[in-house]
């Protein structure tokens, strides 16, 4: 999974919590961890989801203003059959 480093510094903040991504195949799991250019971040959960059911707290928490924002990147993304919620938080 790649994350732009804007992204990987709002996380290490604790601004950002969660991550969506839609792909074919899935790269991370719950109890995973992905090394950075910031360090170790850890996957906490991995849930199947519909990106119609994410809600603006939701939306909030992976960065976004609200879920129309959140849709606006969304549109930009690639097409994939599978669409996850991803909580994540550096190692200490």
């Amino acid at each position: 999974m790649l994350l732009k480093l804007s992204l990987l510094e709002d996380i290490k903040a604790g601004k950002v919590d969660v991550i969506f991504r839609r792909w074919n195949r899935p790269t991370v799991k719950t109890g995973g961890t992905l090394k950075t250019k910031l360090g170790v971040l850890s996957i906490l959960s991995v849930t199947d989801m519909n990106a119609d059911d994410v809600t603006d707290a939701d939306a909030r928490r992976a960065g976004f203003n609200d879920v129309a924002d959140f849709r606006r990147w969304l549109d930009t993304m690639k097409e994939g059959s599978i669409f996850q919620r991803i909580e994540v938080a550096f190692k200490d």
